[in-house]
Order: C-alpha cells, then sequence, then structure tokens
C-alpha cells in the first residue's frame, strides 16, 4: 500500500500521515514513512523525540552519500554524474526507527527558477521512485503542496493520494490545482480529507467543493491534537474516542476495494 499526503502547507499534512503510519502499525503492517516536504514535520507528527529528530540529516544534505551514489559533488553544477545511482539500502540504512516505524527524512534541494538537473534531485528522485515501486511494505509519504516531483510511473504506482482541505478558498484551490497535476501523470485514485472543521456548516461547504467525489472524512478542530504537538508527544497518543473513530475511518477507506465516500 502507498499512500501520499498532500495539500496545502498548514492543512495537517503530516498530522494525517503520522496518524496513518501508526495505524498501518497497528493494523500489522511493515511501515516507512518519508518526509519529502522540505518543511519537514512528521517527525513530530510522529511522535520521535526532539532530541532524536534534531539528530536526523536529511538525505539532500548528506553530500558524502550523494557524491557516493552519483559521482558528483553537491550544490556544483556542469559536472557528469549517474542518473541511475544504487538507491536500494538508503530507506533501511538512513531510516529511524520510531515504535516500529521507520522515518526516512528526504530534505530538499533549494534551486533557483525551474527544474534542476543536479546530484541531489537525482538521488531523491531516484530513491522516491525505489521507494514507491519497489518496497514491499505499507509506505505512506508526507509530500509539499504538489506533485510535481514524481515521474509519471512512479506517480501511477501510488495507491491513494490523500490531499487535506481546511474550510478556505486558498486550501480549495490548491486541491484543485494537485487534482489537475495528479490527472496529468496518471493518479486516478485520490481521496479529499477535511480538516479543523468547527462546525456542520463548514463540513458543508467543503463538501460542495466536491460534489460527487471522495471525501473520506472530516477531522473536527481538536485542541488536543495542538496539545500533543506542542508537548512532542505522539498525536495519535491525543486521539479521544470520536478522534480516532475518524481516522480510523479515513484508515479503513484506504484499500482498493473501498470508495468509501463522506456520508454526513
Amino acid at each position: 500500500m502507498k499512500i501520499a499526503v498532500t495539500g496545502k502547507g498548514g492543512t495537517g499534512k503530516s498530522t494525517l500521515a503520522g496518524i496513518l503510519a501508526h495505524l498501518f502499525k497497528e493494523h500489522g503492517y511493515t511501515v516507512l514513512a518519508v518526509d519529502a516536504d522540505p518543511d519537514a514535520n512528521l517527525a513530530s507528527a510522529l511522535g520521535v523525540p526532539g532530541e532524536d529528530a534534531a539528530g536526523i540529516t536529511p538525505i539532500s544534505a548528506q553530500r558524502e552519500l550523494i557524491k557516493e551514489r552519483t559521482g558528483a559533488n553537491p550544490a556544483q553544477f556542469g559536472q557528469l554524474f549517474k542518473l541511475n545511482p544504487t538507491v536500494a539500502d538508503i530507506p533501511d540504512e538512513f531510516s529511524l526507527t520510531f515504535r516500529g516505524i521507520k522515518l526516512l527524512v528526504m530534505g530538499a534541494v533549494k534551486k533557483g527558477g525551474g527544474g534542476c538537473a543536479c546530484p541531489e534531485n537525482v538521488l531523491l528522485r531516484s530513491l522516491l521512485e525505489e521507494i514507491i515501486l519497489r518496497r514491499n511494505e505499507a509506505v505512506i509519504v508526507d509530500m509539499e503542496a504538489g506533485i510535481e516531483h514524481l515521474g509519471r510511473g512512479t506517480a501511477r504506482a501510488i495507491d491513494r493520494l490523500l490531499i487535506m482541505v481546511e474550510p478556505g478558498r486558498r486550501s480549495i484551490d490548491t486541491a484543485r490545482t494537485i487534482k489537475r497535476l495528479a490527472a496529468d501523470v496518471g493518479i486516478r485514485r485520490f481521496g479529499v480529507v477535511g480538516n479543523k472543521v468547527r462546525s456542520a456548516a463548514e463540513r458543508d461547504w467543503i463538501l460542495r467543493q466536491f460534489p460527487g467525489e471522495p471525501v473520506l472524512g472530516m477531522i473536527p478542530y481538536a485542541e488536543a491534537i495542538l496539545d500533543a504537538d506542542r508537548g512532542g508527544r505522539p498525536l495519535i497518543d491525543a486521539l479521544d474516542a470520536g478522534l480516532r473513530a475518524e481516522f480510523e475511518r479515513i484508515f479503513a477507506a484506504l484499500p482498493e476495494d473501498k470508495s468509501a465516500d463522506f456520508v454526513p
């Protein structure tokens, strides 16, 4: 099962990705959680202790690894380098394990202008392809607001693209852009998840933005999640029965043989 979570920044992507990772683990899956958002927050959402999270070096910042695998120095242009570096061992060797969940932090490549055919990007793209196409485990990828760094073949291998939204116009506009980009690279199975919903009116407003489309759940605004985040505790430990039931509902809608639309 390969799940990617995306959406406008601040909508709660990492919250959903972290809690889903724990739910997959609780249901007996081997789990690899991948933080592919430059604004890395997945370690916090999982509940990785601060001192352990501080010791994580993103793959994109591991200069010796990049040089070893691509044959070129990072951040230097005009070099020849391998376009298909060896990456199969990286998820196991460079991940941190917390409560039985492997966490891999990809990091980001700062670039000015369009694309960047540089060693860092080649390694990250190859690594993401390896994880999604060839890893035999439940993979949850916390992505930035978009899917531009997914190749067409990699994107098609995703079992479900989850798009986080909140009751706001910019969030909805971002979701629609993501859906269009997803269709362009062949992603057909997606689901919308509402978050920070404070009222039935906000819930209904979100539903009206996606008529006839799969809305897998509505997560209410919850101070308990914010408190757990501030306290550095695993977010899943902060869920009361009602909140947990909503996340479980989203989890239950993920297998390919289910397509549970939201029922108010």
